[in-house]
């Protein structure tokens, strides 16, 4: 691939970091490392990392001639997923069934913990819709589109950006799926995700999980792909930049879903581990890959291991993966699962510490950093002049 005249670079778009690998003209590497968020320095990481690594100025355009290829992973759904924070969502399915994707199928992942927490749903509001069709594609009620478009209409007036629909046998009978997809484009909503569409095969939960997860992320990701996307222009936007979904495969910016990018930055490192040990002489390795907000671990044993449903935030996604296990156990993660505690303890130390840093113009916060303020709850973290200090503050 780098065969080709101009710069290819490799950008890894984590939650705290973003990593940018590049090879220019003269076939030398480039390294750069930025903080994902950095408003006051820079709009976009990868954008800026690409500026960095070629030269070019914040206010300059990025020249098209000397780009050949751009690929691109990022853990952003991931960590949407992980923490709760994708797009408002409103669940449409059949009547009778508006607990069912929370009630699973009743998998308890520690079966001697006395109390079992579980994340929030995705969806904010369910709407229960008449009309249902049996496992033979017969019509049992007829679909009351009026009454769903009333809720619809209700549902975005109320700020609900994003719609998934999940009816009972529409895997293969998406007759009332279908109707219900085109009711709620016309009502309004910018993300309608039908699990006919998403994944269009049996078992209601794992359809339902898949669909949610898609209408959740969607959104999000479509944000940060056209936030990369503007500034790089139509021709390399459309061309020459792909980003990795979790099969390990590249897709065009248009074909890049909720579903297949939760471990698009993971599935990055799997082939990046791999290969890296197949050069080393290894053909059997574990992968342990901690960034700022998630930590993931796999292994490869000579092949790429691959798995079509998976388990992540407690959801069952079916979408062809990388075999990764992955948690919201990153250096500096604060999942809705943890924030009581660490409200308690050290109500967001490790964030305050990171803008710290950021607004003090130091782009790297060391793992050193982020044991002293988890080992000790009462420091408090002062920058002045572009420097750190620790102050007891308890």
């Amino acid at each position: 691939m780098t065969d080709t005249p101009g710069w290819h670079i490799w950008i890894d778009r984590g939650g705290t970091f973003t990593d940018i690998v590049a090879i220019g003209p003269d076939g030398q590497p480039v390294t750069r490392k930025l903080l994902s968020e950095n408003p006051e320095q820079y709009a976009d990481a990868a954008v800026e990392g690409i500026r960095r690594v070629m030269g070019v100025g914040q206010g300059d355009p990025l020249p098209e001639d000397r780009i050949a290829a751009i690929h691109m992973g990022t853990t952003v759904a991931t960590n949407a997923l992980l923490e709760r924070k994708g797009a408002r969502t409103v669940l449409v399915t059949t009547r009778g069934l508006a607990d069912q994707l929370e009630i699973g199928y009743q998998h308890r992942p520690q079966l001697f913990v006395r109390q079992v927490v579980r994340p929030a749903p995705l969806y904010s509001r369910v709407i229960e819709i008449a009309g249902r069709v049996d496992a033979a594609g017969a019509e049992i009620e007829a679909l009351d589109e009026t009454a769903a478009a009333a809720a619809l209409r209700a549902a975005l007036d109320d700020g609900f950006e994003s719609c998934a629909i999940v009816l009972m046998h529409a895997w293969r009978h998406p007759a009332h799926e279908k109707a219900m997809t085109a009711l709620a484009r016309r009502i309004g909503f910018t993300q309608v995700s039908a699990s006919h569409e998403v994944s269009p095969l049996l078992k209601f939960v794992s359809r339902g999980h898949t669909t949610l997860a898609d209408a959740y992320l969607s959104p999000v990701l479509a944000r940060y792909v056209g936030q990369v996307c503007i500034p790089l222009g139509e021709t390399i936007a459309g061309e020459r930049l792909r980003f990795m979904r979790s099969s390990g495969s590249l897709a065009t910016a248009a074909h890049f879903s909720g579903k297949d990018a939760l471990l698009s930055g993971p599935a990055g490192g799997v082939i990046g581990m791999a290969e890296t040990a197949r050069q080393a002489g290894f053909d059997k390795v574990i992968g342990f890959d901690m960034g700022g907000t998630s930590t993931d671990v796999s292994r490869y044993d000579g092949a790429y291991e691959r798995t079509f449903e998976t388990e992540v935030g407690f959801m069952r996604i079916r979408s062809p993966m990388l075999a990764v296990h992955t948690v919201a156990a990153g250096g500096g993660s604060n999942p809705p699962l943890l924030q009581l505690h660490v409200q308690r303890q050290a109500p967001d130390l490790v964030g305050e510490h990171v803008e710290a840093r950021r607004r003090a113009g130091l782009e790297r916060v060391l793992p050193l950093d982020h044991a002293l303020v988890n080992l000790r709850p009462t420091l408090d973290v002062v920058a002045l002049h572009g420097e750190q200090f620790l102050e007891n503050v308890g």
